[in-house]
């Protein structure tokens, strides 16, 4: 198995949206700036939270090679490639390893809900196709399909296959890719973090860090140099502004939360729309006691 791509924390990053729905490609550029200045340890472009779901296949392309571009080098960059379609996974995979990404983020096949052997297949088929490693991501609430531990088993033994983002909730799981598997383990949910990196797991792909980048780094950082406690401070402190990050569809909440900061990400692309009032005032109360509101206005 080749080098861990990163530890800590990384940002799923959300695709700002222009009044029209285009890109901001501007303001994109300025949120990922503001992400590595306060210490992100890792960048994931174009994955759920980044609304890769509803972009064209050339926009999906060129914002996985603007952010790579904008970085510099300065952070890894994992480019979300996923689909429920294999051949489409393999040619996005391509682009993305062209542009220079650093790795592959791959969500299981959704809606079609392939079998076990099937997700070997499709899994396996990406991974020939291309010489960059790839980060599994199991979210089976959001595709309604899960990764067995055989199935991670026997994935693991391709040697591009190098990682999992685990969002199932299930520690008996994630104990179990640790037990049998040399994969390096990330937590997909904010409020389990600690706890995946309790059973062996290398850090964290939050959502929660688009607003609290530094403040989810510590986190994960302290929790990895054995400062338990302080991590456990952390998480606590931060224990609200993760489930508010999901009192909707993710990335509706995400988004709205970086307008509150101060940044133009706009709204989300249809079918996502924005929160009611009552969740608004929710969420801005929450970022109020973190002093987050307005907190980039003047950047």
């Amino acid at each position: 198995m080749s080098k861990t791509i990163f530890t800590g924390c990384a940002t799923a990053i959300a695709t700002p949206m222009n009044s029209d729905g285009s890109i901001n490609y501007e303001e994109f550029g300025r949120l990922i700036d503001y992400q590595i200045a306060h210490k992100i340890d890792a960048l994931v472009i174009c994955g759920t939270t980044g609304e890769s779901a509803t972009m064209t296949d050339e926009e999906h392309i060129e914002v996985i090679k603007y952010g790579i571009k904008r970085v510099n080098g300065r952070v890894p960059v994992i480019a979300g490639a996923g689909s429920n379609d294999t051949a489409y996974a393999v040619e996005l995979s391509k682009e993305a390893e062209k542009a220079g990404a650093d790795m592959l983020l791959h969500v299981t096949p959704y809606y079609n809900k392939a079998s076990q052997r099937g997700l070997v297949k499709h899994f396996t088929a990406v991974a020939d196709a291309v010489n960059i490693p790839i980060m599994l991501y199991n979210v089976p609430s959001r595709t309604g399909c899960n990764i067995a531990a055989d199935t991670y088993a026997e994935l693991a033994k391709h040697p591009n296959i190098q990682a999992v983002k685990e969002a199932s909730g299930n520690m008996s799981a994630v104990m179990s890719i640790a037990a049998n598997t040399d994969l390096d383990i990330y937590s997909g949910n904010d409020d389990e973090a600690l706890c995946v990196m309790a059973l062996g797991g290398k850090g964290l792909v939050s959502v929660t860090s688009n607003v609290a980048p530094e403040e989810k780094h510590n986190e994960i950082s302290l929790y990895l140099e054995g400062k338990r406690e302080e991590a456990l401070e952390w998480a606590k402190k931060l224990y609200a502004l993760d489930r508010a990050m999901f009192m909707d569809v993710n990335p509706i909440p995400v988004k709205e939360a970086l307008n509150i900061m101060g940044f133009k990400a706009g709204e989300c692309r249809l079918p996502l729309c924005s929160m009611n009032d009552e969740m608004t005032a929710k969420l801005r109360k929450v970022m109020e006691e973190l002093s987050l509101v307005n907190l980039v206005q003047n950047i």
